[in-house]
């Protein structure tokens, strides 16, 4: 029994699918098939069940795959420990950050890293909180810039920012002629959200549970349409299939572009986020996350205030 064979368990039962779970750990499908037989050979179990369409864990497999988690955090703690006797900005620090927030924030604050902690390679990647969540836990990556509300045992949370949400609607749009925007407003507009899994789209319909529920004959068709990132959203705006809401700091480059599209706010206390940074709390690299919180601050992302 080996780490690397607890990881490829851990992983396959995360992903349900031999594949997936393959190219995340970098190895092909029948290294990572053949190691997981071995591993069920030695424990003379079966862990997971096996279909042409799925892979789903079996009872006992549930139980050794959350103890595998365990054993794979402990192993995480025992590099951190080593990493501690080492030059703390020397060594690569792994950001995981939300679709929502990557695209928007690394562009700003990672030449300001790189000037102030030039030895320390920084290596990036975006997916859903979800995702970012088991990757911390398992010592995949170091620190993950995620939207509160966000709670993890034995992580430590630190809010970097707040944003407010707004309005992209393009120039020719009625709304476009209001200053500020009511909430009634959105009532009979087509509101194109984010799929399924994306943490902004229960942000917004959190602050605003009536938008795309209107009844009145006079309300506009509906698409279907749900857009995979906030980019496809801005084209489906721009395309006139409807209006969006962004992060402010999403929409400062939407509107840059010259494509015919304005934002608005929202009148009183507008609708916003919390963007924050997650971390192990047995993580010893202190002054690398003080150099990334400070990065961020230094970059002046605008639209920002500061927690």
């Amino acid at each position: 029994m080996t780490l690397t064979e607890l990881r490829y368990v851990v992983t396959l039962a995360q992903l349900q699918h031999f594949g997936k779970a393959a190219e995340r750990c970098n190895v092909n499908q029948s290294t990572l098939s053949i190691a997981v037989k071995k591993l069920e050979s030695e424990l003379g179990i079966e862990l997971f069940e096996r279909s042409k369409s799925s892979v789903r864990a079996t009872p006992i497999g549930e139980q050794v795959i959350t103890q595998s988690q365990r054993v794979l955090e402990e192993a995480a703690a025992i590099k951190d420990i080593a990493m501690s006797g080492k030059d703390q900005l020397n060594s690569p620090l792994h950001v995981g950050a939300i679709f929502t927030v990557g695209p928007y924030l690394f562009p700003h604050f990672i030449p300001q890293l790189q000037k102030s902690a030039p030895q320390m390679p920084l290596i990036i990647e975006e997916s859903y909180t979800s995702t970012l969540r088991k990757r911390l836990r398992n010592g995949e990556v170091d620190v993950i810039i995620v939207a509160l509300p966000f709670s993890e045992p034995d992580v430590v949370v630190q809010p970097l920012y707040e944003e407010p949400f707004v309005l992209l609607l393009p120039n020719s749009h009625p709304l476009s002629e209001k200053e500020v925007i009511e909430r009634g407003d959105l009532d009979n507009e087509n509101v194109l959200m984010l799929g399924e899994g994306h943490c902004f789209r229960d942000q917004v319909i959190e602050a605003l549970p009536n938008i795309n529920c209107g009844k009145k004959q006079s309300a506009s068709v509906r698409t279907m349409t749900e857009g995979s990132s906030l980019e496809t959203l801005c084209y489906m705006v721009a395309s006139g299939l409807g209006i969006t809401i962004l992060p402010q700091t999403a929409a400062i480059g939407a509107e840059n572009r010259e494509n015919g599209l304005v934002t608005r706010p929202f009148s009183g206390v507008a609708p916003k986020r919390t963007t924050a940074l997650a971390w192990r709390a047995s993580f010893p690299r202190h002054r690398a996350i003080d150099a990334l919180r400070k990065s961020i601050y230094d970059s002046n992302l605008p639209g920002i205030t500061r927690s």
